[in-house]
């Protein structure tokens, strides 16, 4: 008799985020084995794996690619009872070599399905493209993420419109999420946008005495750990900014959970979250922003990684941008920092001369959810901000 075990959907999703089956990666009567990855679920933050709670057979696939989840709902069932018969279907061992190593067992061709990560058969299957289309760059041939992502904006299907050609690609989840969460945002919030000049001499100044001290701790110092420090100072002035809008009233958040928004190299947008900024110093922040930017371009972050932010900074500057306006708030949240380009400019002296020099500055701007703040408390951010800047 069948003994059967749900598969689950993970806890824990953060408010308002909508989640969909992305790609099975087993069919109805695959063996599978406890802890394999089975299935792929995404959101517009996060791709997740969701891993065989025990060994056996997949016996039911109840939410299809495409359908919404919710938390906690039953994806699958496998049927465990077939557990020992799985085990000794089980591929041999990989052998070892000389050095000692194993090595492991052939599976195919170097761009057979056998050797394609979770995340390259469900870019595969988005553009419905088949592997052997593909050259692999990766060891052995392999195919990787990239390559697929080449071959996809190298190509594509044609279609013409009006009298013209052109190619058609397809949307991915992750982009159709973002689509629909910027304007959601936009609908739901009135956005302001106040913009200030920061001036970095002093952050490169102290950035130049820190950073082959923070090198040898095995951390890279960057200019956004300066932009989150300040951003802690800011929040600290102007608590309304670290809020969130109900219709009844306005919840003010203790924690400052510092989401840094980064550019996938696959495209698209992620916004992983530094909880508890306020109990960091600038090493601690340095250090957890190399680790989440890291593990987030190379798709490795967490769905805890994501969650319960309640303040956005958008470093565009890194990309040659000197403004963006307005930056769509990170719903639920109040508001959100961008900042500039950093460039030499010819500023002022001194307030009451008519002096001039050059200093390496950079537009900073603040969109504000204006039923929260106004933009008296949008200036106040960003004096606190800038002079928080001057204070490294």
């Amino acid at each position: 008799m069948a003994e059967l075990v749900d598969v689950k959907a993970p806890e824990g999703q953060s408010e308002g985020t909508e989640s969909v089956v992305s790609s099975w990666f087993k069919s109805v009567g695959d063996t599978v084995t406890a802890n394999e990855p089975l299935l792929e679920i995404s959101t517009d933050k996060v791709n997740m794996e969701v891993a065989a709670p025990s060994s056996g057979r997949l016996a039911e696939i109840i939410k299809t690619d495409g359908e919404q989840v919710e938390p906690g709902e039953v994806l699958g069932r496998i049927d465990v009872s077939v557990a020992d018969a799985v085990a000794a279907e089980a591929p041999p061992k990989p052998a070892p070599q000389a050095d000692g190593a194993e090595k492991p067992v052939a599976t195919g061709s170097a761009g057979g399905s056998g050797d394609l990560s979770p995340a390259v058969r469900r870019l595969l299957k988005e553009h419905n493209l088949d592997a052997s289309q593909i050259t692999g760059t990766g060891k052995g041939g392999r195919i990787t993420h990239e390559d697929v992502q080449k071959h996809v904006e190298s190509g594509g299907a044609k279609k013409k419109s009006a009298g013209m050609s052109g190619r058609m690609v397809s949307h991915s989840h992750m982009r159709r999420s973002i689509a629909q969460h910027m304007v959601q945002s936009v609908a739901t919030a009135p956005h302001v946008t106040s913009v200030f000049e920061a001036d970095l001499s002093d952050i490169i100044a102290d950035r130049d005495s820190r950073k082959a001290d923070f090198e040898s701790r095995g951390v890279k110092l960057t200019f956004t750990a300066y932009f989150v420090r300040a951003a802690v100072a800011a929040l600290k002035a102007v608590p309304e900014a670290n809020s969130r809008w109900h219709n009844d009233a306005l919840e003010i958040y203790d924690d400052i959970n510092i989401g840094v928004a980064t550019a996938l190299g696959s495209g698209g947008l992620i916004v992983p979250v530094i909880p508890k900024a306020q109990d960091l110093d600038l090493f601690g922040i340095a250090e957890r922003l190399q680790d989440l930017t890291g593990r987030a371009r190379d798709e490795r972050l967490d769905a805890r990684d994501v969650q319960n932010g309640t303040f956005t900074i958008s470093n565009h500057g890194v990309s040659g941008s000197l403004v963006a306006t307005p930056i769509i708030i990170n719903q639920p949240q109040s508001a959100i920092l961008g900042v500039g380009k950093l460039e030499r400019r010819v500023v002022p002296a001194s307030e009451d001369g008519d002096a001039v020099t050059v200093k390496p500055m950079c537009y900073v701007s603040l969109t504000i959810d204006h039923r929260v703040l106004d933009g008296f408390q949008a200036n106040q951010f960003l004096t606190s901000w800038v002079s928080a800047l001057s204070g490294s």
